[in-house]
């Protein structure tokens, strides 16, 4: 971040909770309408160049200053009559004809309203300055009643919409301070009091309420993204078990069934095939307590590799233990690595040995008797793995609950912009392809 970004963050301030929802196309035609109209009375008002200023000074005088208007006689004294109000003298003042700066003025203290909710900040001081040029020069007195009503609306929309807590009270106390110096407050009856008084409890009140609602629309979605948080944790907890059990439970199935074949006839070999029962069952609670370990890992808690092994994770560094291992299940694997091999990204790395350990873990299981070869190439900017089998003595049939290990490697892959495709090939057997682009850490 550089020192700018820094300086205009400190001055904006911290976001509100309340941060505007999209507009509608009702908000915006009720924004439009309303910007339309106070420009349009804005303008008329400003038209308006004549108005008459009582002077109670000029009472009596003998000579008439210019612009004064013939005042009423009195009416005459009656005997046992409490006497009348006299006539105050009244003095027309007529403006100069409006300037094509005023007009732009004029135009600039309404029409920006249209995008209040949109930029509130920027809308206000548009509004704001666009109210003092205007009145620099000769300003009619309906034109600054109205521009004085959108200077609230502007100043409302600011302190509701904009997220810069900071930076909007700075606004409005240097806008206060313009409407003090400067003549923008207009002179108002006492009959409109009462108004002045019950409008801003109501936009405050309205302002309140829509603070409310939208901190309820806002705890709604965060309710929303930690439900939807929590279901890809479980999806990515359910994949990862998935890999690590399958594929070690069912070389155990293997061994364990090679070990009840032989086991009459050549103890030897039985021996060897229980061993490795026992070496693949280590390694399935292995991983299974790394896996474990992760879930239970707490920020305050005790550290979990304390108590549980946590083993790194594993990736295409361990192919060969990973083809070794169904070597031994009495499947033979034929593993190619072309291009230089790079230190791929650790969630790449992890993802093309699951893809690897899925695929051997199908073979094993549906293409008994096949053989299975292995390529692994390393591309400019990609990473293609295949797995290939050349088909069992028995078709593959489908199981209950099976696929899932395919759909959750395809999610896997989805998160780095990779690919896989799974299918029977034309001259029989089974092939499993993953593409994953990667870069160089």
């Amino acid at each position: 971040m550089s020192r700018y970004e820094e300086f205009m963050g400190r001055v904006r301030g911290s976001r509100t909770i309340g941060a505007p929802p999209p507009l509608s196309r009702w908000a915006w035609v009720a924004d439009g309408l309303l910007a339309l109209s106070l420009a349009v009375a804005t303008i008329v008002g400003n038209l308006n160049r004549s108005y008459v200023e009582l002077r109670p000074d000029l009472a009596g005088a003998k000579t008439p200053v210019p612009g004064q208007l013939p005042t009423p006689p009195a009416p005459p004294d009656l005997p046992g009559v409490p006497a009348g109000p006299r006539p105050v003298p009244a003095v027309e003042h007529v403006l100069p004809p409006v300037e094509a700066w005023e007009a732009v003025a004029v135009v600039l203290t309404a029409l920006p309203l249209v995008l209040r909710r949109r930029f509130p900040l920027s809308v206000y001081w548009v509004v704001t300055v666009a109210a003092v040029v205007l009145h620099l020069g000769d300003a009619a007195d309906d034109a600054t009643r109205i521009t004085f009503a959108s200077g609230l609306v502007a100043a409302y929309s600011a302190a509701m919409y904009s997220p810069h807590r900071r930076s909007v009270a700075a606004s409005l106390l240097a806008g206060a301070l313009l409407y003090a110096v400067f003549p923008l407050v207009p002179d108002v009856d006492s009959d409109l009091v009462p108004v002045l008084v019950l409008l801003p409890l109501a936009l405050a009140s309205h302002g309140v309420h829509l603070w409310r609602q939208r901190e309820r629309v806002l705890r709604a979605e965060q309710e929303a993204a930690l439900r939807r948080a929590v279901e890809a944790e479980r999806a990515r907890i359910a994949r990862e078990l998935h890999d690590v059990v399958t594929h070690n439970v069912s070389m155990m199935t293997i061994q364990a069934g090679a070990a009840r074949t032989v086991l009459a006839t050549s103890p030897d070999q039985a021996r060897e095939a229980m061993l490795a029962v026992e070496a693949a069952g280590r390694t399935a609670l292995s991983e299974l307590r790394h896996v474990m370990g992760l879930l239970t890992m707490t920020v305050d808690g005790p550290d979990p590799a304390v108590d549980v092994e946590l083993a790194p994770q594993p990736g295409l560094d361990r192919l060969t233990e990973l083809t070794d291992r169904v070597r031994a299940s009495g499947v033979p694997v034929e593993v190619e690595v072309r291009g230089a091999r790079v230190e791929l990204p650790a969630g790449v790395d992890l993802a093309a040995y699951r893809v690897v350990q899925e695929a051997l873990t199908n073979a094993v299981r549906h293409a008994e008797g096949a053989r299975v070869s292995v390529t692994v190439e390393y591309g400019e900017d990609r990473l293609r793995v295949e797995v290939s089998d050349t088909g069992g003595r028995r078709p593959r049939t489908a199981e209950p609950g099976g696929g899932r290990g395919l759909l959750g490697l395809r999610a896997r892959l989805a998160v780095y912009g990779g690919t896989l495709d799974a299918g029977s090939r034309p001259h029989g057997g089974y092939r499993v392809r993953a593409v994953i682009p990667w870069e160089v850490p």
